[in-house]
Parts: C-alpha cells; sequence; structure tokens
C-alpha cells in the first residue's frame, strides 16, 4: 500500500493488476475547517454541505473519476448487500437522501461505478475476484462484524459468479486495537461470529473485569479466512486511524469521515 500518484489518497497499486483501482482519502487536501479538517466526505455529520461536496470532487479527481460515478450507502450497522451498476451511479453524492438504503455492502460487476464507504474508526474493506469481475465494498463496525459483514459480502459476490478462494481482500484503518475497549456483550457478539472457533490470537485481549481490547481489523481477517478466502489473498493496509492522516471517531467528536473509493477498471492503471 502506498501514497499513489496524489496525497490526498492511499492507494494499493497490486490492485491495478487484477482490473481494479481502490484507495483510502486521507484527511488532508480539502476545504473544511476545524473538526473537520479538512478533506471531510461526511454530509451527515454537522460539517458545511458545500465544503464536503467541493471535498468529494477532490477525492474524486484524485481517484481519477468523476463525483457522479461514485455510488454512496445510507450506513446502518448491519450486513445488508446491495447491488449497484450504472443506473446507481451519483447516488448519495450530493445528498444523503438518496443514496443506497441501509446497505453496509455494496457490490458491483460494473467497470462504471466507483463505489464509496466512509468510516471513521469502522473497519472499510474491498473484496476483488479478479476473474468473475466482481467487486464489493463493505462497512465493518463491530456489529457489522458480529453479523459476519464480510461473509455476507461474499456470499452476494458468490451469487454474481465470485468464489472465495479467487477473492482478494483489501483491509483499510480501523480503531487501534490497543486504544478499542470493549465490553463482555461486544466480545461475546464478536465471538459469536467465528463459532464454533475461539478468537483468532490478536483479536481481543483482557483489560480488565468485564472488558476487552478488540482489533477489528484482525476480526474481519479471521472471518474472512473461515469464509474461504486465501491468506496471501488479505492485503492489511499496515495504519490505523490512530494515524493522524485519518479521522477518528473516538478520538474526537464531532470529526470527518474519510472513504474507502473502490471500482472494477479495464485494465489500464
Amino acid at each position: 500500500m502506498g501514497s499513489g500518484r496524489d496525497s490526498r489518497l492511499v492507494e494499493w497499486p497490486e490492485a491495478a493488476k487484477h482490473g481494479a483501482a481502490v484507495a483510502i482519502t486521507r484527511r488532508y487536501g480539502g476545504v473544511s475547517e476545524g473538526p473537520y479538517e479538512s478533506l471531510n466526505l461526511g454530509l451527515h455529520v454537522g460539517d458545511d454541505a458545500q465544503r464536503v461536496l467541493a471535498n468529494r470532487e477532490r477525492a474524486a479527481e484524485a481517484f481519477r473519476v468523476e463525483l457522479g460515478a461514485m455510488v454512496f450507502a445510507e450506513q446502518v450497522h448491519g450486513a445488508a448487500a446491495t447491488e449497484v451498476g450504472a443506473a446507481d451511479r451519483g447516488r448519495g453524492t450530493r445528498r444523503t437522501d438518496d443514496a443506497v438504503p441501509a446497505t453496509d455492502i455494496l457490490v458491483t460487476t460494473a467497470l462504471d461505478t466507483t463505489l464509496a464507504i466512509q468510516v471513521a474508526d469502522c473497519v472499510p474493506l474491498a473484496l476483488l475476484d479478479p476473474e468473475a469481475r466482481v467487486l464489493s465494498a463493505v462497512h465493518a463496525g463491530w456489529r457489522g462484524t458480529a453479523a459476519q459483514v464480510c461473509a455476507r459480502a461474499l456470499q452476494a459476490m458468490r451469487a454474481l459468479g465470485a468464489r472465495p478462494e479467487r477473492v482478494l481482500a483489501y483491509i483499510g484503518p480501523g480503531v487501534d486495537g490497543a486504544r478499542y475497549q470493549v465490553d463482555d456483550a461486544v466480545y461475546q457478539a464478536v465471538e459469536d461470529a467465528v463459532a464454533p472457533y475461539g478468537l483468532a490470537p490478536g483479536v481481543a485481549s483482557p483489560d480488565g473485569p468485564g472488558h476487552w481490547r478488540l482489533d477489528l481489523m484482525a476480526a474481519n481477517r479471521q472471518q474472512l479466512l473461515l469464509a474461504g478466502v486465501r491468506a496471501a489473498h488479505i492485503s492489511d493496509c499496515g495504519v490505523t486511524t490512530a494515524d493522524d492522516a485519518f479521522f477518528s471517531d473516538r478520538a474526537l467528536r464531532p470529526c470527518g469521515r474519510f472513504a474507502l473509493l473502490a471500482r472494477l477498471t479495464d485494465g489500464t492503471p
């Protein structure tokens, strides 16, 4: 994963070899101010809408697409998947009421459609079957993780011809596991999601009576493996939202949102 050709993005250049573009926006290079400084892409967090739209135009430019080619979802911390294509281009880009409703997984087979998932501590993922030409973008907070959102995404992709063993997974920055304390109920919900297996080493560790430190990125990695994705096909980003380049809701409220952007390409980097 690298900074790529634009400082506003952190990209996975290897995705281009497999017919896709996948990137994470950084919080720099935008026009928002105060707690939203500066490339805030969230229309729903209290920032000035015109500034957010200007930021979205900049993010689209950095990703080498038109803003009207993007599709945003109304993310609800669930595990519902929606297939989108050319007819959905532009949804949620300029206002929230026409975003794809109640969806935390966007799936496409269309070259001209850019999937956008907004986060600020939840884990964003892109899943790609380069042979079937199926792409999904996933929003995985703890509730989505407990609802097996990655497995649901793979299931939706499979309906379009994808196979888990071929899928390439790109895991974006989530909350730093060393800083993310949860209670027994959250721990149990995430553990139940991998039953009858226990949580893999590094997913959770005790943090005093009734509390745990939880690594959501590691939790989703385990779920991908259990769903049939090969370990060699999973690319972790190597950073968390403890990095100042990304918004973190746990560090500052209110705050902006960064995004995972993903699209199928014609093979041209």
